[in-house]
């Protein structure tokens, strides 16, 4: 399995090596009075890294909201498990002949 998952590792930079060799052209991409001149490769690169970063910041909250959860839980199971007396283990009873 491992090496099925190599082999699709693998393939997809070669793809993506070949995407990027393929697209080297200058490209310039304008906003709000500023250019930005760049090949294309470099240009969608950094739209992907934005993406990457906005979906980040987007599931930051939820993290930080599941941790601080994570941690009350564990310190009630903590104080639950302190508060409850130990169980006490009776030996057997002699067989009845």
């Amino acid at each position: 399995m491992k090496l099925i998952v190599w082999l699709i590792r693998v393939l997809v930079f070669v793809v993506l090596l070949v995407l990027a060799m393929g697209n080297t052209q200058s490209t310039s991409i304008s906003f709000a009075g500023y250019a930005w001149q760049a090949p294309l490769i470099l240009i969608g690169l950094a739209f992907f890294l934005v993406g990457l970063l906005a979906g980040l910041v987007s599931a930051l909250p939820a993290v930080v909201r599941l941790r601080l959860e994570n941690g009350r839980l564990r310190r009630a199971l903590r104080a639950a498990s302190e508060n409850t007396p130990p169980a006490t283990v009776e030996p057997p009873m002699p067989p009845v002949i």
